[in-house]
């Protein structure tokens, strides 16, 4: 029996649009009337059922808050129907109703995922603060999953554009996804090569498993193999235990190879083989079968690699089964605005910054830029104006000086004598260049395409512009 200490003439509370939905689940219809009136009073939606089976029916159906159930009832006990709801609906907060002497049921209910327990008899004010505080929970979970699903939706690295060179490489990516075909991306680097592949294991039929990504150039070659390929106990000095390595994590996956024009040759013979006979050695154990779809990535000329003998022949042609080329930022202006707009909303918000608007002439100035180190460097300096802009729109003073001064027009062209020595063209070139940027070599020689050494070579370490 419930014990009410309101006064029946009490009236229900109107039920708004984001109330409470409250699923009480009882074998008695008279505790189900008083509990309904209960919580309508307490401006609560609610919702009844006789027993479990049609309990998870509601679940099923409805979006239930908290459900309030009784412990012991004939058929599927309330311990059963709480493990059944945590697999329908595993938000939603259980609250449930015990009698005396089956207190340590409800300790254990608690145990498989309950909120709280209450006694019987049922005490109004006791009832009300607990469904109310499972209430509480469910809402600030909720909230807290919400929440992470934005910020994750912001700094979540996706390809962003809609240029031609972009979408030509998308469509062919789009085609190679679901096969089990090898790809190799190509590109330079800071252009999103890992992006690309990303995008291909998330259009393939791999993709609900892991995808787990290696550099190859940052991995010491002593242990790249073992990190690779895993080891067993004792295999080398220092192998005090078995270690799974990154085939054996992205198996039914993707493993993508970046930088796979570092490979060791040991290592290059150990790939192939993966690629050739589908297994491989973990380092000192037996051989084991991969299913790893392999996405391999490189800013290297992997042809001219072969030519010079430091890459396999036979392994480039493993890998080299689809090449897509990340395409240089420079070859994509018309997606710089799409791309500032989508690194603006990340560092705002990683910055708790409000959304900063940008001055016309900043999109100019970003248009009109080289972005030798591409979409990466692009990346930076947005990270960078949002960090230091003074205001709520940001202008050129907030950007590096090498890309406002890359936009000052450059002289139309340079005159010389036929007969005149080629370095001494050179060198006049380079001086009209060192003017152009007022003397900033590292700027002069990223607009000539040389290194600052060839300068300093061809004017003399000493010279300085006119």
């Amino acid at each position: 029996m419930l014990d009410e200490s309101s006064p029946e003439s009490a009236v229900a509370a109107p039920v708004a649009a984001n109330a409470t939905t409250l699923l009480i689940v009882d074998d008695e219809p008279s505790n189900v009337a008083s509990l309904e009136k209960i919580f309508l009073r307490e401006g609560m939606r609610v919702l009844t059922a006789d027993g479990a089976k049609t309990a998870l029916e509601i679940a099923r159906t409805h979006r239930v808050h908290v459900v309030l159930t009784d412990l012991m009832m004939p058929g599927t006990s309330g311990v059963d129907l709480l493990r059944a709801l945590k697999q329908v609906a595993p938000d939603t907060e259980v609250v449930v109703m015990t009698a005396y002497g089956t207190v340590e049921t409800a300790v254990q209910a608690m145990r498989d995922g309950a909120y709280d327990f209450v006694e019987k008899p049922l005490k109004r004010m006791a009832i009300v603060k607990s469904v109310r505080k499972a209430a509480e929970r469910q809402s600030l979970v909720e909230e807290n999953r919400t929440l992470r699903q934005e910020i994750k939706l912001l700094t979540r690295r996706e390809i962003v554009g809609t240029s031609p060179a972009l979408r030509r490489v998308l469509d062919v990516a789009t085609q190679a996804a679901p096969s089990s075909a090898t790809v190799l991306v190509l590109g330079e680097s800071g252009t999103g090569k890992e992006l690309l592949a990303r995008y291909i294991h998330e259009r393939s039929a791999r993709a609900r498993r892991a995808f787990i990504a290696v550099n190859c150039a940052a991995i010491p070659e002593t242990i790249l193999e073992a990190e690779l390929f895993g080891h067993e106990r004792g295999a080398f000095t220092g192998a005090v235990g078995r270690r799974e390595g990154r085939f054996a994590k992205a198996a039914g996956g993707t493993l993508f190879l970046d930088e796979i024009g570092e490979l060791s040759p040991s290592v290059q013979v150990k790939l192939l083989r993966v690629l050739q006979e589908g297994e491989y050695e973990p380092v000192g154990g037996d051989t084991v079968k991969s299913d790893v779809r392999i996405v391999a990535a490189t800013n290297r000329d992997l042809r001219a690699q072969v030519g010079a003998g430091r890459f396999r022949e036979d392994l480039f042609y493993r890998l080299n089964v689809i090449a897509v080329t990340a395409p240089p930022l420079r070859a994509r202006r018309e997606d710089i605005p799409l791309l500032v707009d989508h690194f603006l909303g990340i560092y705002c918000a990683k910055n708790n910054r409000p959304r900063l608007s940008v001055a016309r002439s900043v999109i100019q100035l970003l248009t009109d830029y080289s972005w030798p180190g591409n979409v990466r460097e692009l990346e930076n300096v947005i990270e960078r104006a949002v960090v230091l802009c003074r205001g709520d729109t940001l202008t050129g003073d907030d950007l590096p000086d090498v890309i406002v001064q890359a936009s000052s027009p450059l002289p139309s062209a340079l005159h010389v004598t036929i007969g005149t020595p080629l370095e001494e063209v050179e060198a006049r070139l380079i001086r009209e260049t060192l003017r152009h940027t007022k003397g900033d070599k590292p700027l002069a020689a990223q607009l000539l395409g040389i290194s600052t050494r060839t300068i300093y070579r061809k004017l003399g370490e000493s010279e300085e512009p006119d």
